[in-house]
């Protein structure tokens, strides 16, 4: 196809402002689907996506629209996710196209995710076309969320287009501004084939299929294709347009977006980033691709119940295959036995990576405490990273620990400042900019280690601010800090699946608050169960679990005292020798007790 009647743009907004929405919308307007086959939330396909109203993957979608002038485009349109933990996927849709709708609910207003993403899309040389959604709505206030655009943005919000993706209402006009303003492609069709792999996932009867944006050149069926990082090459079995559904094509020309199939049977052969070129005529470089995606938050899983070592090792493949967003490495625990530790893009990564082996592969589970990745020189001035405490050098071999730093961006209205600032100066926060960038709205920007935030902190934010505030961060860099590591025992044995790394001010509190919570969910034994937080060898905190007490004395009635005492000093002693032989099975809530400490 010509590229002058190509546009490729994307949607992108803060969570719940209505993307996934106004795509089911524009499908429905460029009759890419029947009125029998529409859905709501058609192109999240995942079942944890429609439950949860949440976009976990980019989708792309190629659209056939006739505009008002009798001009015939094709539209490569992707959803692309908003919650900060995928912004990994909102970044490398972004890096295929020229052109981005940036929605705005009309009620909430900007939000932190809002300002993120349209930063990204201005970094990466996008037109920015607003989009003011849900202008149906009551509360809604068009005119005030067209000035906290231009306020807090900083784009111009005088041609912002109003819609109700529900109703449909102003999606026609945003069709021809994007036919309009958005930019086609450019490209020099006659170049040696360079086209930017963006997304891939597996099909169980086609191998993996690659998702690319063409940039030079063309792709035809059959030709031979190589992958520029890797250094292998393919045949290039079926090339196809996803209208959503996938319809063969004979080739893709330059600024189309469409999917290659080439019998590759792994996933980890395809780099997301990678350039896909002619084997026969490469390109001279390689496109630049997009920054290598690193996990965030590392955590262990631990079969339990009937599961099997082997049955989660399985799943976690088939898993990898439709999903290379997290990373797999074996560990073994005394406590849990053996299993792997997984790193992930955030806590809700972490969560749905969880509920998916939970759910399709029928698995019983147990996911340790969450931790971040810190970097640790030894006396004899290694560098090493480290996400397991379990890993850590002995602590006289340790000269100095350093801990992962985000750049936090909070949006709030301003009656909530105060608490915000509080609670960013107890997780150990350095304040950078506070101003109130309309009379509604204040954005506060703090420096913050990454481990702080990991537990507790968007879920104390959204308590403290009523729901108001919204959360953005990326990770910025690395701080010096005064670190241990704090362990838990149970009946004086530790337990290594619940070991922490923590700054030494808050050890104390933290071990406290740690072995209230473990009293409170293990179950009581038949013997006393003593929970201690350790650090080294030097105990910081206790608390005891008490026995179950049979009442020995029920059938004696009456009769001689020492005949009683008899039975009690029989109990105790059945009690001690328990204390040495029984075992306390951790059930899972005690691991998630980390999680929910005050």
């Amino acid at each position: 196809m010509d590229p002058a009647h190509i546009r490729n743009f994307c949607i992108i907004a803060h969570i719940d402002h209505g993307k996934t929405t106004l795509s089911d919308r524009i499908l429905e307007l460029t009759g890419a689907l029947q009125a029998r086959e529409m859905t709501e939330q058609v192109l999240d396909g995942m079942d944890l996506e429609r439950e949860r109203g949440i976009t976990i993957k980019a989708h792309a979608v190629a659209l056939d629209y006739t505009a008002r002038d009798g001009q015939k485009y094709r539209l490569n349109l992707i959803d692309t996710p908003g919650h900060v933990d995928f912004a990994y996927e909102v970044s490398r849709s972004l890096s295929a196209c020229e052109g981005a709708l940036l929605v705005v609910d009309a009620s909430q207003g900007v939000e932190a995710q809002t300002l993120a993403n349209s930063y990204m899309a201005v970094d990466h040389h996008l037109t920015v076309l607003p989009v003011i959604n849900k202008i149906d709505l009551p509360s809604a206030e068009p005119e005030k969320i067209a000035e906290q655009i231009e306020n807090i943005i900083g784009i111009s919000a005088e041609h912002a287009l109003p819609c109700s993706a529900k109703a449909g209402t102003g999606v026609p006009e945003i069709l021809e501004s994007i036919v309009r303003h958005v930019p086609p492609p450019q490209g020099d069709p006659k170049a040696p084939a360079k086209a930017l792999v963006f997304d891939s996932w597996f099909d169980a009867y086609r191998g993996v299929v690659i998702l690319v944006r063409v940039i030079d050149g063309s792709l035809r069926r059959g030709m031979k294709i190589a992958l520029m990082a890797t250094g292998r090459i393919y045949q290039a079995e079926e090339l196809a347009l996803l209208t959503p559904k996938i319809v063969p094509v004979e080739s893709l020309s330059v600024g189309e977006v469409g999917c290659i199939i080439a019998n590759i049977r792994s996933s980890t052969e395809v780099k997301i980033g990678d350039t896909v070129t002619d084997a026969k005529q490469p390109a001279r470089e390689a496109f630049p691709g997009f920054q290598e995606m690193l996990p965030m938050v590392f955590a262990g899983l631990f079969p339990i119940g009937e599961t099997s070592y082997d049955q989660l090792r399985d799943a976690l493949d088939k898993l990898r295959l439709n999903d290379s967003s997290f990373t797999v490495e074996p560990e073994s625990s005394e406590a849990l036995g053996f299993g792997y530790r997984c790193g992930f893009l955030g806590l809700l990564h972490m969560e749905i990576v969880q509920a998916r082996l939970e759910r399709h592969f029928g698995l019983e589970l147990i996911t340790t405490a969450p931790s971040v990745r810190y970097r640790v020189t030894t006396t004899d001035g290694a560098v090493v990273e480290i996400s397991n405490p379990a890993r850590l050098p002995p602590p006289q071999n340790i000269a100095r620990w350093d801990e992962p730093v985000i750049t936090a961006l909070i949006l709030t209205p301003p009656d909530y400042v105060g608490g915000v600032l509080a609670l960013c100066q107890e997780k150990r926060g350095i304040k950078k900019e506070l101003k109130y960038v309309t009379p509604q709205r204040v954005l506060i920007s703090y420096e913050l280690p990454f481990n702080e935030v990991v537990m507790d902190f968007y879920d104390r934010l959204k308590t403290l601010s009523r729901g108001y505030a919204s959360l953005d961060y990326h990770h910025t860099g690395w701080w010096e800090s005064d670190l241990v590591k704090m362990d838990l025992l149970v009946n004086g044995e530790p337990v290594d699946a619940l070991s922490l790394i923590v700054h030494r001010d808050r050890a104390a509190q933290r071990g406290r608050a740690l072995a209230q919570r473990l009293r409170e969910v293990i179950p009581r034994q038949l013997f006393e169960v003593a929970i201690q937080a350790a650090i080294g060898g030097k105990i910081i905190a206790r608390e005891n679990v008490a026995a179950m007490r049979k009442n020995v004395l029920a059938k004696c009635y009456g009769g001689d005292i020492t005949r009683k005492r008899k039975l009690l000093e029989k109990q105790k002693e059945g009690k001690k020798r328990m204390k040495k032989v029984g075992r306390v099975d951790l059930p899972q809530e005690a691991f998630l007790a980390v999680l929910k400490v005050e």
